[in-house]
């Protein structure tokens, strides 16, 4: 259950080299490869011959080639070659829309006639060289509405990165939600703290003291079809906060591109954006592997509630008041999936997992 008609993130640039690369998108199975001009081209993973992946071919002079016959395939899906064969009769397989920007690979994985260049969304950060950005790329079994959930509640923070970014405070500190649109966001202030390690980390590496209090944020946003974006940091604490001068905070953007594989499976690209040293490699490298390990352990977590809700359909969830991020993005994507069924005349897939429409309050500290 997800919207099509969208662009999301497929691929690395350096993942589409020499070699096709197969990947599975919103149930699609599709081979990226670079054209003659270095253009990457997406097709439907499946060779009209004999129903071989494409994937397991090679890119000859920008030419894809089957692996197992040696058909050639051009851009837009029509076979245009095969040795001792005539092929132009040959049934043209699906292409898709694809956009190289910002670092990223995106494609589209619905009605090609849709497709945008301006519906893409916008990273400011990624065309400055004020910022500088690290990252990777995680595949993970779980339904990418669980990682949404995740990332629209921090809470879990407390407890699964209890080492890292997790602090009391966390829960104490009552997140506020609203959607505008198709936009979501979750927004928690905590002031007069301390720093957990990463934070710790992240002031030293811009020559800031980290043995002080600090006023802390996290702004959640959420965007279509499944891109969650927040704005985090710490400044010490009295100097205003999320508002505080450059020379006071360590801030950055945790970027999270959360790509749906099949139904139970996703393609999660994670990285953080910073605008505080962003000529120092080091520090890049550093943040991304510290950030790397926190992202790590989520993995099990998600990956043993999907087995639990697979297991147990039947049993609803719960929402509390720190489920308000979640709760509303996922009617975002509902609203989404019905909007194109209904153009399309599809039938409506089963019902998603119910939850109780109670909310339990949960108690913060004064």
């Amino acid at each position: 259950m997800f919207p099509k008609n969208a662009w999301y993130v497929a691929c690395m640039p350096d993942e589409v080299a020499d070699k096709p690369l197969g990947r599975q998108i919103c149930g699609e199975p599709m081979v990226f490869y670079r054209n003659a001009e270095g253009a990457v081209v997406a097709l439907e993973d499946f060779c009209p011959h004999r129903g071989a992946p494409l994937s397991l071919g090679f890119v000859r002079d920008g030419t894809l080639v089957c692996g197992y016959h040696g058909l050639e395939m051009g851009c837009q899906g029509k076979a245009t070659g095969m040795p001792g064969q005539r092929v132009n009769g040959f049934p043209s397989i699906r292409s898709f829309p694809v956009i190289e920007r910002y670092g990223f690979v995106w494609v589209w994985p619905g009605d090609a006639a849709q497709a945008d260049a301006a519906k893409l969304h916008h990273l400011e950060w990624a065309e400055s060289a004020e910022w500088a950005y690290g990252g990777g790329l995680y595949h993970i079994r779980c339904d990418y509405r669980l990682m949404i959930d995740n990332l629209m509640d921090l809470t879990h923070e407390t407890y699964v990165h209890a080492n890292s970014i997790g602090q009391k405070e966390i829960d104490e500190a009552a997140p506020k939600t609203v959607a505008e649109g198709d936009t979501v966001r979750t927004s928690r202030f905590m002031e007069n703290v301390a720093a957990p390690p990463f934070w710790k980390m992240a002031l030293r590496g811009n020559g800031l003291a980290d043995d002080v209090p600090v006023d802390r944020w996290q702004i959640c946003h959420f965007t279509p079809p499944s891109h969650v974006l927040i704005e985090v940091g710490v400044a010490h604490a009295g100097h205003g906060g999320y508002h505080a001068p450059a020379d006071k905070k360590a801030s950055s953007i945790v970027v999270d591109f959360i790509t749906p594989e099949t139904e139970t499976s996703i393609w999660y690209f994670w990285g953080m954006a910073r605008n505080f040293r962003p000529d120092d490699a080091a520090l890049t490298a550093s943040i991304r592997e510290g950030q790397g390990k926190i992202f790590s352990e989520d993995l099990e977590m998600l990956e043993r509630q999907q087995q639990n809700l697979l297991r147990w359909p039947e049993r609803n969830l719960l929402k509390l008041n720190i489920d308000a991020g979640g709760v509303m993005s996922r009617r975002v994507i509902d609203r989404l999936v019905a909007q194109e069924r209904a153009e399309t005349g599809a039938p409506q897939a089963g019902a998603p997992r119910a939850e109780v429409t109670r909310v339990i309050p949960v108690r913060t500290a004064t």
